[in-house]
């Protein structure tokens, strides 16, 4: 196994954002529906919405606008605020990534010496 940097910010005592929900919400952006995106992580809708729930919660505005089924289905778009968490969270983790590489990689020779 390989040393690696995994990411998550805390936002209130009771609210935080990491890879996961970065995901969920890259997933909803990429197939334009919550279940979809769901299913592509292997979780359920329930699992989804109240994760998306969670995260209008913290910030306080809706991260994700969902449109509700008709003739065509419904779907779901990532809102400004949901494309500037995911944005900004990947800017962070890739910033997080550089400054950490020397010593994720002195941990692997560390672990080569044992």
């Amino acid at each position: 196994m390989v040393p690696s940097l995994s990411l998550r910010i805390n936002l209130d005592p009771e609210g935080r954002i990491g890879p996961g929900k970065i995901e969920l919400l890259e997933q909803i952006a990429a197939f334009g529906s919550i279940s979809a995106a769901a299913r592509r992580m292997d979780m359920s809708y329930k699992r989804a919405w109240d994760l998306v729930e969670e995260m209008n919660r913290i910030f306080g505005k809706p991260v994700v606008a969902a449109q509700t089924g008709g003739r065509k289905g419904g779907g779901a778009q990532l809102t400004p605020v949901g494309l500037a968490i995911v944005s900004r969270f990947r800017a962070i983790e890739r910033a997080a990534a550089t400054v950490a590489e020397p010593h994720i990689k002195a941990l692997q020779s560390e672990i080569d010496a044992s």
